[in-house]
């Protein structure tokens, strides 16, 4: 994620660029660390210094890593035709490259010549089945098709040996959700936690998947997710706070009578009923009365 600091020195970098001011270079290298996608800008200011011998020739080593940042930038603004050209040069210069092979293969995947990206990214994979880039690359390929099965086959297997990638599990999670595999989902989010369990997003989307399942013990775990979100927060996310009442009033419907589960729950939800009528006063007063009636409606 971009800082706040770093996004105003790229603006005021490419803002100068674009405007004669000189600092293309740095600007292609702010972009590369930054890892952001301003695709047609590094299309244009990255071809600007590989067309001048000069200003290439300054770049000693870096010019390789040019090339290919100038390529990526080339597919996304769909210019196969430069693209094409930047990996001539690189698989010339680095024919045996692993690297450039994973550059020829996006190339005729950027084609739309999926089978054939597949082979090449298949044979790559032979020779280091390690290749983190390539695992990705098939993932969002089968995506990109549409066989949302073999993207899921193929999340699976990558996790099997990357299970520390915190952005496939939830890449995974929230496909599971969109297919309303929620029992999957919740794995996913189990893992999510473990791994990091001090981000709220995934108590909250966890709890989600639980209450959405539903049943007295998985209410009861969601309104603990929901709760431990709210805390993680500092007591500021609304939605949480929704979920607080949302799985009390179930979990309510359900123990109808039982008077140990009512008075264990009454404390919290009262808490975040009073938190969220606070929170619409502050900042949304006019819809008060909708939030009044839907907690009365709760029996809240």
């Amino acid at each position: 994620m971009v800082g706040a600091t770093e996004e105003v020195e790229l603006n005021r970098l490419e803002n100068q660029v674009d405007n004669g001011g000189g600092g293309g270079w740095e600007y292609l290298c702010l972009v590369r660390k930054l890892k952001v996608r301003r695709s047609d800008k590094v299309l244009k200011h990255g071809l600007s210094i590989l067309n001048d011998s000069k200003k290439r020739s300054k770049l000693g080593g870096e010019e390789w890593t040019l090339y290919e940042q100038v390529a990526i930038a080339a597919m996304d603004c769909q210019r196969t035709d430069i693209a094409m050209d930047c990996v001539k040069v690189l698989q010339k210069k680095f024919p045996e490259s692993l690297r450039v092979g994973r550059l020829e293969g996006m190339l005729v995947e950027a084609k739309g010549s999926y089978e054939d990206a597949d082979n090449i990214y298949e044979g790559l994979l032979e020779d280091n089945p390690l290749d983190q880039v390539i695992h990705k690359r098939r993932i969002a390929m089968s995506k990109a098709q549409g066989n949302i099965s073999e993207a899921i086959t193929r999340l699976n297997k990558y996790l099997e040996i990357f299970m520390a990638d915190h952005d496939a599990w939830r890449e995974l999670a929230e496909i599971y959700v969109s297919l309303q595999m929620y029992k999957q989902a919740a794995f996913c989010y189990e893992e999510l936690i473990l791994c990091q369990p001090t981000v709220p997003l995934y108590h909250l989307a966890y709890a989600d998947v639980l209450y959405t399942i539903g049943g007295l013990e998985n209410l009861q775990n969601a309104k603990k997710y929901y709760a431990s979100t709210i805390d993680l927060t500092g007591g500021k996310n609304t939605r949480a706070l929704y979920g607080i009442c949302l799985s009390s009033s179930a979990i309510g419907q359900l123990t109808k009578g039982c008077n140990k589960e009512e008075k264990e729950g009454t404390e919290l939800q009262s808490l975040a009923a009073t938190a969220l009528e606070k929170d619409y006063k502050k900042r949304s007063s006019n819809k008060l009365p909708l939030l009044t009636a839907t907690l009365k409606n709760l029996k809240l």
